[in-house]
């Protein structure tokens, strides 16, 4: 006997039933331009709210989906906003990406999110692909000196924001911290703590948000009367394995070792703080190490880290409610938050030498 298979069905676009914005206007018995309005985030204040909440329940009754390219090309919108960071595997942009879709998708839109692994060339391959997908503006928060000229080109054709990393010398609206205060603040905590010779672990200098920590803390050190250590080298990437090779250089040219570290960023006091048990040395009875940013995990190290916060999530948020306001038509002004010293265990009390 001949073995009978049951039908296979294979569920294809062509197949499916989509549900049409002109059933759900027969369902609620309106017209379909106000099921239109009613679903549009940026017009359902148009409808009366009675009217609204009828059309978004048959609509959510019959499964219905607005066709996104096709309201794109009829708005010139597609409800897209890109989020360009440098390293999605930095635990410090993930509270950005959430405040930022937290602030557009009231506006009914969402983000598209690329990463340029701190690669000019790919910021460069990044915007080029994220215009030609039309999206209706872009956060980034990668940005290097030398970027310059291509992001302020882009952000002539879709409004732009600048996140997190300054751009020297651009009037593109941004959203930053206040860094030359941040660096001030260690400096000011370590000299408190009798502090006399310390140093820094520099972040990359291309990257504007390090050289501004450096000068807020050399200029804090000098007022202070701090001996700064100089170190002739800098991190090409803020990044762990970066914050090791400054740390060995240091203990190879330092004798003694300053009784105080500033790391320019948490990653890089990672990476130091290593190095520093790897040599038998105490953090913080032989030596106090400070970063920034705060990421989630440095205050469960042993010891915890001292660090200057970093609020991200906020850099996010605004970022994205600048982005709805200049979608609008309007011109933001740009922001800055204040920098915060979060004290903790890594950070001991000196003699003075």
């Amino acid at each position: 006997m001949a073995t009978v298979f049951p039908e296979v069905v294979v569920d294809t676009p062509e197949r499916r039933s989509a549900v049409t914005l002109q059933d759900v206007a027969i369902e609620a018995g309106v017209h379909p331009s106000t099921v239109s309005r009613a679903l549009d985030p940026a017009n359902s204040g148009r409808v009366r709210e009675a009217t609204r909440v009828r059309i978004m329940e048959v609509a959510n009754r019959l499964g219905y989906r607005p066709h996104m390219v096709a309201r794109g090309l009829q708005s010139g919108r597609t409800a897209t906003v890109a989020f360009v960071a440098a390293d999605l595997g930095n635990t410090f942009v993930t509270p950005i990406i959430h405040g930022l879709t937290g602030a557009i998708e009231g506006g009914g839109m969402m983000p598209i999110i690329a990463e340029t692994e701190d690669d000019h060339n790919r910021l460069t391959w990044i915007l080029d692909h994220m215009l030609s997908r039309r999206v209706d503006a872009i956060v980034v928060a990668a940005a290097r000196d030398g970027d310059r000229e291509i992001l302020e080109a882009s952000a002539r054709i879709v409004p732009m924001v600048i996140a997190a990393r300054p751009l020297e010398g651009s009037a593109l609206p941004h959203v930053i911290q206040d860094d030359h205060d941040g660096g001030r603040i260690v400096a000011e905590h370590l000299a408190s703590r009798g502090h006399r010779r310390v140093v820094q672990l520099k972040g990359p200098s291309d990257v504007a948000n390090f050289p501004r920590r450096s000068a807020g803390f050399s200029e804090a050190a000098g007022l202070a009367g701090l001996t700064e250590v100089s170190l002739d080298a800098e991190a090409d990437h803020p990044i762990v394995s970066e914050g090791q090779r400054l740390m060995r250089r240091l203990i190879e040219s330092a004798d003694p070792l300053p009784t105080a570290i500033f790391a320019h960023n948490d990653l890089i006091a990672l990476g130091a703080l290593s190095v520093i048990r790897e040599r038998g040395i105490s953090v913080p009875d032989d030596v106090s190490l400070v970063g920034y940013n705060d990421l989630p995990m440095v205050g469960h190290l042993s010891p915890a880290l001292t660090t200057v916060r970093y609020r991200s999530r906020d850099v996010g948020e605004a970022a994205g409610e600048m982005i709805v306001s200049l979608l609008r038509g309007e011109s933001p002004e740009s922001v800055c938050l204040p920098a915060e010293l979060i004290e903790r265990a890594s950070v001991a009390s000196s003699e003075s030498e």
